[in-house]
């Protein structure tokens, strides 16, 4: 255990770029961008003689608001606090694919791979410290660095709407910030499990292709997708060319970015969600998003990519480029 823990840190160490600087960078720039925004907004208001809406500044409307504008006040916040995420999710997926495409290849390429080899650590271990890199470790640091960005961002909007009049501590109430921390943590384990086929597709590429695995990791799907569609081969099961495009090809490349799975699963809210359709901390919370356990498109993934995983170890083992 202790030699995996190390196996990870060197993991970190090497791409401290793509699974730290990648984020932090990103969520910086959104702070940036909306404190700009909010100087723009600061500017015209002025020239106007202040924010009004419907003839009230925003102190009046806030101490006029009923039980339901409350509420939606909270939304929006909640709102301003996980919308970072979004982006910072994004930036990430694109590190984690070109990490697991980079992650074999570039030990062949430079021939570290042989020095690794020499030293009494396993392929195995090696392979599976780079899968918890890329399933574990960069979502974390991600999710860490998407709440600590959206919890400054909900205080500068805070103190932005307290010089308007507005009490701030009536505005932090009415947010849920702890329960937008639990649902962002809790989507790691979903996240790890959903970019299986695309994390064990891409290694394999990476640990198989002597040259251009970007090319080779494309390619492959895309043709046969292609192909799947011009054939009419998915007529056979009485399905449609789409589900090997969605099922296939899109799991086997894009599932490595956090949320895909809100997209691609079918979900439903049931009576007790709709009554809080208002929150949008509902759509990723663990009570919505955990019911895709229960899809068996989910553990057919999840069982594809233990497979490429185990053919990554296995080209680890027996490629050699000398």
């Amino acid at each position: 255990m202790k030699t995996f823990y190390w196996l990870v840190k060197r993991e970190f160490w090497e791409n401290r770029g793509g699974f730290l600087w990648a984020p932090i960078v990103t969520g910086v720039v959104f702070l940036v961008l909306n404190i700009m925004a909010i100087i723009a907004a600061e500017v015209v208001g002025a020239r106007h003689g202040g924010f009004h809406i419907g003839g009230n500044n925003l102190q009046d409307l806030i101490a006029n608001a009923d039980a339901k504008d409350m509420q939606q006040i909270g939304a929006g916040l909640d709102i301003v606090m996980v919308s970072a995420m979004g982006l910072i999710s994004f930036v990430t997926g694109i590190v984690v694919l070109f990490y697991c495409l980079g992650s074999l290849y570039d030990d062949r390429r430079d021939r570290s791979a042989l020095f690794w080899k020499s030293l009494p650590i396993s392929n195995t271990s090696t392979v599976l410290s780079k899968v918890a890199s890329a399933v574990f470790l960069a979502p974390i640091i991600a999710v860490v660095v998407g709440i600590v960005i959206g919890i400054v961002q909900l205080v500068i909007f805070s103190l932005v709407l307290s010089m308007h009049g507005v009490n701030v501590w009536q505005l932090l109430t009415l947010a849920h910030p702890f329960r937008a921390i639990g649902s962002l943590l809790s989507s790691i384990p979903l996240y790890a499990l959903w970019a299986a086929p695309a994390v064990g597709w891409l290694m394999l590429c990476s640990a198989w292709a002597r040259s251009k695995p970007f090319l080779w990791a494309v390619a492959v799907p895309v043709v046969a997708g292609l192909m799947v569609t011009w054939f009419g081969i998915m007529g056979v099961f009485n399905l449609p060319a789409a589900w090997f495009w969605i099922n296939i090809v899109a799991r086997s490349l894009f599932s490595v970015f956090p949320g895909t799975h809100l997209a691609a699963g079918n979900y439903s809210l049931n009576a007790a969600d709709l009554s809080e359709a208002h929150n949008p901390l509902v759509l990723i919370s663990p009570a919505h998003t955990y019911t895709a356990l229960a899809s068996p498109n989910l553990w057919i993934g999840v069982a594809a990519g233990v497979a490429l995983i185990a053919g990554a170890i296995w080209f680890r083992r027996v490629r050699d480029d000398n």
